[in-house]
């Protein structure tokens, strides 16, 4: 099973005085989160579906990505912060797929991740992870880490 981590994009409000979780995209999130989608297009990658944090800036993060690769999308509240390897369990099982991409949010995918392939990485915002996972042993081999610059430099 192919499974995509997408970290939302740039969401820093300085002097944001609303909850953290409403906290929207910014001009530069969401144009940064537009290039890494088209980024994943050129690359061919075709899911089953995305599943997405409801929070506004992974949601939004979510429907770019849903628009440029024409998948379907769902919200999920086991993506919220605070997911982890036993929410991980339970999405596997809830969505059945062969190439799902999540959304969500830090350190939370960056913890996951090391949970499935032993391995010790950073996600930046609006960075994709690729890996490749075994939905029996939910044991996984990380194909590729893609910061957004590697979207903004790609032509």
């Amino acid at each position: 099973m192919q499974l995509y981590f997408l970290r939302h994009g740039e969401a820093d409000w300085p002097g944001w005085s609303k909850p953290d979780d409403e906290r929207p995209l910014t001009d530069f999130g969401r144009k940064e989160v537009r290039q890494v989608a088209k980024f994943l297009d050129r690359l061919k990658v075709r899911l089953d579906l995305i599943v997405s944090s409801p929070l506004p800036r992974a949601l939004q993060t979510a429907e770019a990505a849903a628009e440029q690769l024409k998948t379907k999308l769902c919200q999920d509240e086991a993506l919220e912060p605070g997911f982890g390897i036993s929410d991980l369990s339970t999405l596997l099982k809830r969505y059945d797929s062969k190439a799902l991409m999540l959304v969500g949010h830090e350190p939370d995918f960056s913890s996951v991740i090391s949970a499935l392939t032993g391995g010790f990485i950073k996600m930046s915002k609006a960075g994709v992870a690729l890996i490749d996972i075994d939905p029996q042993t939910e044991k996984g081999r990380l194909l590729w880490l893609f910061p957004p610059k590697f979207a903004r430099n790609a032509k």
